[in-house]
């Protein structure tokens, strides 16, 4: 009897990967920044004004750009925010899936 070919996750299904979204990380700018260069691995970095570029591959690049949001404050408790741009040009779907997982991974903070 044929087994059935395993589905793939959608968290790590290249198609959900797209050229362009928007995310929000609960993290200080400082923290980003300190996190940003480990997190690219040893894709060519370049940093800007709340803004940076991640060469990835032959001619791929990531652009970022970020804004800090007011802190989000549940009871007495209050979280950093940042609002985050992701902008690939040039990065075929499965290769942006494998910069993500290595990124997302590097990048997570406090469990999961």
């Amino acid at each position: 009897m044929d087994e059935p070919a395993p589905t793939i996750p959608p968290m790590f299904d290249p198609r959900t990967f797209t050229a362009e979204f928007d995310r929000e990380h609960g993290v200080t700018e400082a923290d980003w920044l300190a996190t940003l260069r480990g997190a690219v691995g040893a894709h060519p970095l370049q940093l800007g004004d709340r803004q940076a570029a991640v060469n990835i591959g032959e001619t791929g690049r990531l652009d970022l750009c970020w804004q800090v949001l007011p802190p989000r404050r549940i009871a007495l408790v209050q979280m950093p925010r940042m609002a985050v741009a992701y902008r690939f040009t040039g990065v075929a779907a499965a290769e942006r899936a494998a910069f993500l997982r290595y990124f997302d991974l590097f990048m997570q903070r406090g469990g999961g």
